[in-house]
């Protein structure tokens, strides 16, 4: 628009009609608001007078307009326009009218916050902070001057206090000075102001504050006013700078002790103010609070029951004997509007959930001294500090869940022990909480008991009759919100699903009646919520179908299925209603399918049409697969063939997990109506299912080969199934089985397929194994096979070998051994799969009767090719794991007698320990009779000259550590003192024993526990970079540096990041983090994709320390993400480095999501550049939001 227009607008602004200046203020924004929008600076001023002056326009809506013009106004004058109306706004602050003060004040604030440039925040803030200095300072102000100054000032201070360093010094004196003002107001705001500077004050400034204010505290006679205006000081400080104030610990925590402890009987806020302050120590500093947490403890629990001016001295006499009527009145027994020690017992709850919160190991002192404290403090009389006592007891249930899997329910001293023992006296005052009047109350009681059962299932199974009445009165009571009967359902839901049916079976026709009528509530998330419930119900009603049955179920399958229909008829409600509707009836009829029957053909089609809708498609085919894995034969005759033809059309829908959910329903339908099912319905999806089986997707391919293998498996039926299958999907699995990327769940399937195709009567073994056998010939166009594939199409011949008969699997194994004696033979391949092939036949299947067989393989150790080598040394082990009493003493004796064949023969081994790890069935024959043998044999190779041989032993001892760790760890303790290095470098060092004591504490974390004070220091040690380990490779025209140790580190952060998940509760986050994972997360690409994962773990469960030295994190995670590959870096190089930023991304993301982060003023710049950078911001948003959608998606799991 024309500067013409524009001065009209601005003549317009001035007019005399308000309406008018109104109208023509509202066009000026919207003209300001305009991207293309452009002034010189002429125009500028006027702009910038006119908006200042509209500021003072006796019409409120005028002047609130004008404010929103300073908005865009800011962003597109000059920096001089911007300097120049601060400066008018502070002065007209400082000097203009009383009633035009807030206006400006907002005015001020308003620009301040939206200047963005650096240049520009750095002379508005030159020329502001001696305009404010003067005044707070000046005696001439007054109170409610020096209290705006004090308010704007603390929002420049906040945003741009790094900028202002010049002025630190005079602004913290002048700020200190008004810390002794006789106006409360002024005091208040010169804490806020304080807590903003702080955070970009250097340490010695920051340490003169701190100490000034100490010294104030120290004084005898300071008036109690001043005590508590700093004792506010110093929590503030705490918040604002967070780990920085811990080297002042040491002055103020004993300091604030002392005067909470001493202060006056009516000086309730002085003790509110400290409990507060030593919450921040606690959750800021989490590393020098670490001394004083045992003290912080006692206080916060002496303090949690603090209420001086009221005494129930009838509790103990009378718990037993209350009744419901006295209950409900007891919260109103006592009421003074004056007596303010709530305050003080709300401060020591928070206090005391910080030290719950921030301090793990201390959770059995927790148990022992503030658990019974807690609950008896449910009986608190102050409804906002009650919720503060069940959420601190909240957080206590949740740092036991964090450490559950390493906990061993026996053991008398630990936290999983401690709270079952808590439990009756939990649910009594929990029972009692739940008989108040108060919603809210009710709301957190069941809150408690929600977490008290994730923690702790199947542990109210004596106490569930006491709960019954709570759950149907909140259900029940017309004075219970939704949220409360949300809360609840939730409840009952998560007990009924990790206790024993049998438990509710005396209590179902209470809880039923509250629960059904849920069903039919108006609000859509209750309705949602009790027919989860119903679910439970169902399944609690009639658990096992077989035995008789100790519950007469038939009374409540009507009134259930009626309850749930009319929500399934009904199509007007929300979606979530539709998806619990569709389930819980497909549960039951799955489950009360037979006292149904005449009610199928109505409630059947309903499911099939909401087959039909896109939006409930999904849960529909979920519900069938249920209805069809039924033991009670449920009759589908209405409706099986609308069904089937609605599932195969989906498996060609786009939708992934609807076609996922379509193969498991058919293949359910198949198992329990293949009888019912026509030819050509099964022809119809063998069609469909060559489309599915590829590497592009294992897990559909997995599906679609188990629905082959069970329409296979009836052949009397359809005789033709079986040549079907053949024609259309054998030729797709023989393509996938080249495939490098089959593996786990799908290369079970595809060797069951080929099981079953040899069973079936249309398919000769022969054809099958000669063409699995001509898979694995290099093809023109795909050329040779990788290794992986080889390993695929051998276990497939061995399935397939055994699936033909002991005859078939005898000539092959004949034609596969002549294929090794053929030694003249040229075709170094057919060797290779004829090895691998041996291999798994043999584990599979005693081949002693085949004559010389291991001597056959051994011979190929002899080949000049590597590949042949390896494979023969895998075949002789498996082979061995098929007889171990015949071939494992011919491979020992080998190793012993075989100087040259000795590193294979240690793989042989290697593949028999690994095996017996595995599977279960053999692993007691070679406890019982080998293991010593092999401990020996093992440590007698510790010292070969050959790194190979001894990398090879390492592995061998880690493995074994899985079997027998009695017998090993005393000879892996004794060994690490040997002098000989080669033996203290296999058994100590190496990779191998901190693999295993990874699998240890992922697996058997009870095994490791009680060593880990011993254990977390070597650990530790091997995460540091190691010169020796570093050496340097000449190639002729270049030199290349090889890191032995790599490895070893990156195994030693991945051990870290188990124990973090398993025995957290035995780690100390703080002397790990500083140096090791600092260290790592400078070290190589493969050492820090590990780091970032621990980083973000450590910011998820152990906040605090990781806030305490977050400012030392800074730097690495800066340099990961700025690092850029070199100009001439392939591909695969630029790829890692994307990969290492996101990661790196990852791990900040977590960071910033801690309360506190703030206060470091390295990582509140580090968020800054990001947000700059176009590729950074863009890469942190997608980093972010994936990592917001995995917290939604944990929530709904675990709802």
């Amino acid at each position: 628009m024309s500067n013409i227009t524009i001065n009209g607008i601005l003549e317009k602004v001035t007019g005399k009609d308000k309406d008018y200046r109104y109208m023509a203020t509202s066009d000026l924004l919207n003209e300001l608001s305009k991207d293309t929008f452009k002034a010189d600076n002429d125009l500028e001023i006027k702009i910038s007078n006119t908006v200042l002056q509209q500021l003072d326009d006796v019409a409120g809506d005028v002047s609130g307009l004008a404010v929103k013009c300073l908005v865009p106004l800011v962003k597109k004058v000059s920096e001089d326009r911007v300097v120049e109306m601060t400066n008018t706004l502070c002065n007209r602050l400082l000097n203009g009218k009383e009633q035009r003060r807030d206006i400006v004040n907002i005015a001020l604030k308003t620009i301040i916050s939206e200047i963005t440039n650096q240049n520009v925040a750095q002379r508005v803030v030159a020329s502001l902070s001696p305009l404010f200095i003067k005044g707070i300072t000046s005696v001439d102000t007054t109170t409610e001057i020096k209290c705006d100054c004090l308010d704007i000032l603390s929002d420049v201070l906040h945003r741009f206090g790094n900028l202002m360093t010049i002025n630190h010094p005079i602004l913290l004196s002048s700020l200190l000075s008004q810390l002794s003002s006789n106006q409360a107001s002024i005091r208040k705001k010169t804490i806020s102001c304080l807590a903003s500077l702080a955070s970009s004050l250097s340490d010695d400034l920051l340490a003169k504050a701190t100490v000034q204010v100490v010294l104030l505290l120290q004084q005898k006679n300071t008036k109690p006013d001043m005590v508590r205006t700093n004792i506010q000081m110093i929590g503030a400080l705490s918040r604002a700078v967070g780990y920085r104030f811990g080297p002042h610990l040491n002055e103020t925590v004993p300091l604030l002790v002392s005067y909470c402890r001493n202060a006056s009987e009516a000086d309730e806020e002085l003790r509110e103010y400290s409990l507060q302050a030593l919450e921040s120590f606690v959750l800021r500093c989490a590393r020098d609070v670490a001394v004083y947490c045992d003290a912080i403890l006692e206080l916060a629990l002496e303090y949690l029951s603090y209420d001086p001016n009221f005494t129930d001295n009838m509790e103990e006499d009378t718990e037993d004997s209350y009744g419901e009527e006295e209950d409900e009145e007891s919260a109103n027994e006592y009421s003074d509007d004056e007596d303010i020690s709530w305050k003080v017992r709300r401060a020591a709850a928070k206090c005391l959930s910080a030290v719950i919160t921030s301090r793990p190991e201390m959770l059995l002192k927790l148990y022992t001294e503030a658990c019974p404290k807690l609950i008896e403090r449910f009986k608190e009389r102050e409804e906002n500090v009650k919720m503060d006592v069940f959420n601190a007891f909240i957080e206590l249930l949740r740092q036991t869940g964090n450490v559950r899997k390493g906990s061993g329910d026996t053991l008398n001293s630990s936290p999983l022990w401690m709270l079952k023992q808590e439990v009756p006296k939990l649910v009594k005052s929990l029972n009692r909480q739940l008989r108040e009047k108060s919603v809210k109350t009710k709301v957190g009681a069941f809150s408690v008991l929600k977490e008290l059962v994730v923690v702790l299932p199947d542990c109210l199974a004596d106490h569930i009759g006491s709960l019954v009445p709570g759950i149907e009165k909140a259900l029940n009571d017309n004075s219970s919100n939704s949220n409360l009967k949300i809360e609840a359902l939730i409840f009952t839901r998560l007990v009924m699903a990790s206790h024993s049916p049998s438990v509710f079976h005396p209590y179902i026709r209470a809880l039923s009646g509250p629960v059904l009528s849920a069903v039919s509530d108006r609000y859509y998330k209750v309705t949602a919520e009790a027919l989860r419930v119903c679910g439970e119900l169902v399944r609690a009603i009639r658990p096992k179908f077989e035995m008789p049955q100790i519950f007469d179920f038939k009374p409540y399958v009507h009134p259930i299925y009626n309850a749930i229909l009319t929500r399934l008829a009904n199509q007007d409600q929300d979606q979530e209603v539709k998806e619990c509707a569709i389930s819980c009836m497909g549960l039951v009829i799955s489950t009360f399918g037979d006292k149904l029957q005449g009610e199928l053909p109505m409630c059947l089609p309903l499911l099939v049409d909401r087959m039909g809708n896109e939006i409930t498609r999904l849960t529909a085919v979920k519900a069938f697969a249920v209805i069809a894995s039924s033991p009670l034969r449920i009759d589908l005759s209405c409706v099986l063939e609308h069904v089937f033809a609605e599932l195969t059309t989906f498996l060609r829908k786009a939708n992934r997990a609807l076609r996922q959910a379509s193969l498991g329903t058919l293949n359910c339908l198949v198992v329990a109506y293949g009888d019912k099912i026509t030819s050509s319905t099964f022809e119809a999806i063998i069609t469909e299912l060559p489309s599915l089986i590829s590497d592009a997707d294992l897990h559909m391919t997995a599906l679609a080969l188990e629905l082959c293998c069970t329409m296979m498996a009836d052949q009397n039926r359809h005789r033709n199934v079986g040549a079907v299958v053949r024609d259309r999907v054998l030729p797709q699995a023989l393509v996938l089985v080249r495939s490098s990327l089959l593996q786990g769940q799908a290369l079970q399937a595809l060797q069951n397929f080929f099981a079953s195709l040899v069973q079936s009567a249309n398919t000769s073994f022969d054809a099958l194994l000669g063409a699995l056998l001509s898979s694995a010939k290099p093809s023109p166009q795909l050329g040779g096979l990788a290794k992986q594939a080889l390993y695929s199409i051998a276990q497939c011949v061995a399935v397939l070998c055994l699936a033909a008969g002991d005859q078939k699997c005898a000539s092959t194994v004949e034609m596969l051994m002549n294929i090794l004696r053929d030694s003249t033979g040229s075709n170094s391949a057919r060797q290779h799969l004829a090895l691998l092939c041996l291999g798994e036949i043999g584990r599979r299947k005693d081949l002693s009767q085949h004559a010389n067989i291991e001597g056959i393989v051994i011979e190929s150790f002899q080949s000049p090719f590597e590949e042949i080598k390896s494979a023969a040394s895998y075949a002789l082990g498996n082979i061995a794991v098929g007889n171990l009493s015949k071939y494992l003493p011919f491979i020992l004796n080998q190793i012993d007698n075989q100087q040259k064949k000795q590193y294979l023969l240690l793989h042989s081994l290697k593949e028999v320990i690994a095996r017996q790890t595995v599977d279960e069935a053999g692993q007691v024959d070679l406890q019982d009779a080998n293991v010593d043998k092999i401990l020996r044999l093992l440590f007698n190779h510790c010292e070969s000259e050959e790194e190979g041989v001894r990398n090879v032993v390492a592995e061998c001892l880690g493995k074994i550590a899985l079997i027998e760790p009695e017998k090993l760890v005393p000879e892996l303790k004794e060994r690490t003192l040997s002098p000989a290095a080669f033996t203290r470098a296999t058994v100590h060092v190496r990779r191998a024993a901190v693999s295993a004591l990874s699998t240890a504490a992922h697996n058997k974390p009870n095994l490791i526990k009680g060593l880990l004070l011993e254990l977390l220091p070597l650990l530790y040690e091997q995460t540091v970079v190691k010169q020796e380990l570093i050496r340097t490779v000449d190639l002729g025209p270049f030199k290349h540096t090889v890191d032995d140790g790599l490895e070893l580190r990156k195994a030693a952060f991945e051990c870290v990041d188990t124990l973090l998940d398993n025995c957290l509760d035995q780690i100390n986050p703080s002397s790990f983090i500083i140096p090791y994972l600092q260290s790592g997360l400078n070290d190589h690409y493969d050492v820090k994709m590990p780091c970032h994962l621990i980083l973000s773990k450590l910011a998820d469960k152990c906040a605090s320390a990781v806030l305490a030295v977050l400012d030392s994190l800074v730097e690495p995670l800066e340099k990961t993400i700025t690092h850029k590959p070199k100009q001439d870096a392939v591909k695969q190089e630029v790829d890692r480095n994307e990969d290492m930023i996101r990661s790196a991304l990852r791990a900040i993301v977590s960071l910033n999501r801690i309360s506190g982060g703030e206060c470091s003023a390295k990582f509140k710049m580090l968020m800054d550049s990001i947000k700059k950078s176009n590729a950074l911001s863009e890469k942190y948003n997608a980093v972010r939001h994936e990592s917001d959608t995995v917290v939604v998606g944990d929530v709904m799991d675990m709802n």
